[in-house]
């Protein structure tokens, strides 16, 4: 593919990572909010968070499978679709006052990150080596536009279809995914050729047992897994501490904007220091930001402690994307893609729900000690994968 086309490929990307970031946006900043009015008791309003995840995770694998079969853009606009009737049932559900109904609306939006997720994956299929580190971080760029525009729909559409308070959020949401299907009209990548999907493929188990593969799992995972924990469980905590929503919709706009700005400039970083190095730093980062977080319950603390998280996320995420981009063959994508977000899902679901529990049953700081284990158990991969012989390419 010329390098013009795969440009205007990974433009196109963006705009379609922009637009399905903003619908995540306004779902972690308002679902936890609407699980407080809706659940049948405080220690579940983070499950919405969870049956997305859970959604995400089931639809994950398929979505890979789907891709390989018929294409990058039909696996994409069905994700949108399915965003797209979510975002209605939660409509529904806000307006008949139903919490079953919104955590299912939520997964139906899971299935929508379930696709997006591969959009990092299609512009690093298509790149050239030097420029696939780049063409991840050009993708993620996309969720600077949904840290800006998604805090302000959710601010502006709240009260908007009042007195269902955050109905107006999903209206835009629905908005959203129709615009992300329109947009992938004109993505241009061909469906992968009979030769590359029947070509020789190493068994699953054998490639996740590669140290190079375990650790880019691990680190992306890992950091998922810390990010969704404390993420989730924000929003509630500010209330909590006599904070408007408003104020946590800013926080959460500044996390966003933390956890994609970086992108622009990531892929250099990786190319001139190196990815495990880079991973290393994401997570010096996530501890940091638990510190932060520990110190105090101003506004000061929250805003600075979610910004670090986003930084971390970042390094880490981008950092994992571009290590397990090196372990498979053409032949081996869509299972290693789809078992590397299948990961990512399992653990995001784990701690968007432990993320309820922990702050409901042991506070605030609860949740954020439990990023310290995390993180040094990702710093611990990152050393051990540096003491072993580098892979041939594969």
């Amino acid at each position: 593919m010329d390098v013009n086309r795969v440009r205007r490929n990974v433009l196109i990307l963006a705009i379609g990572q922009g637009l399905y970031s903003s619908t995540t946006v306004i779902l972690i900043a308002t679902a936890g909010l609407v699980g407080v009015m809706l659940a049948p008791s405080k220690a579940w309003a983070t499950l919405p968070v969870s049956t997305f995840v859970i959604g995400t995770m089931l639809s994950t694998i398929p979505a890979s499978h789907l891709m390989q079969l018929f294409g990058r853009r039909a696996g994409f606009m069905l994700g949108a679709f399915a965003g797209l009737l979510g975002a209605l049932l939660a409509i529904y559900a806000i307006y008949v006052g139903d919490f079953v109904l919104f955590c299912l609306a939520a997964a139906l939006q899971g299935a929508f990150q379930a696709s997006s997720g591969f959009m990092r994956f299609a512009a690093a299929d298509i790149a050239s080596p030097e420029f696939r580190p780049k063409a991840i971080s050009w993708v993620l760029t996309g969720g600077v536009v949904a840290a800006i525009f998604g805090t302000l729909i959710v601010i502006r559409t709240t009260d908007l279809l009042a007195p269902f308070t955050f109905a107006g959020c999903y209206a835009a949401s629905a908005f959203l995914s129709f615009a992300t299907m329109v947009a992938l009209l004109w993505l241009d990548i061909p469906n992968a050729r009979d030769g590359e999907i029947a070509g020789p493929a190493r068994a699953l188990s054998e490639i996740i047992r590669q140290p190079r593969t375990i650790v880019a799992v691990g680190c992306a995972t890992l950091s998922y897994g810390m990010m969704n924990l404390v993420m989730t469980a924000t929003p509630i905590a500010m209330v909590d501490c006599g904070f408007a929503s408003t104020d946590a919709s800013w926080v959460i706009q500044w996390h966003v904007l933390a956890m994609f700005v970086p992108s622009f400039f990531t892929g250099h970083l990786i190319a001139r220091f190196g990815v495990e190095r880079i991973c290393i730093f994401g997570m010096v980062l996530l501890i940091l930001s638990a510190i932060v977080a520990m110190a105090g319950i101003d506004f000061a603390n929250f805003a600075i402690a979610l910004i670090l998280l986003g930084l971390g996320w970042n390094f880490g995420f981008i950092g994992g994307t571009t290590l397990l981009t090196g372990t498979y063959a053409p032949s081996e994508r869509a299972k290693v893609q789809g078992f590397n977000d299948f990961a990512i899902s399992v653990t995001m679901a784990g701690a968007s729900l432990a993320s309820g529990k922990l702050l409901s049953g042991l506070g605030w700081n609860a949740v954020n000690v439990a990023v310290f284990p995390m993180a040094a158990l990702a710093i611990a991969l990152i050393l051990w994968l540096a003491r072993q012989p580098r892979p041939r390419p594969a």
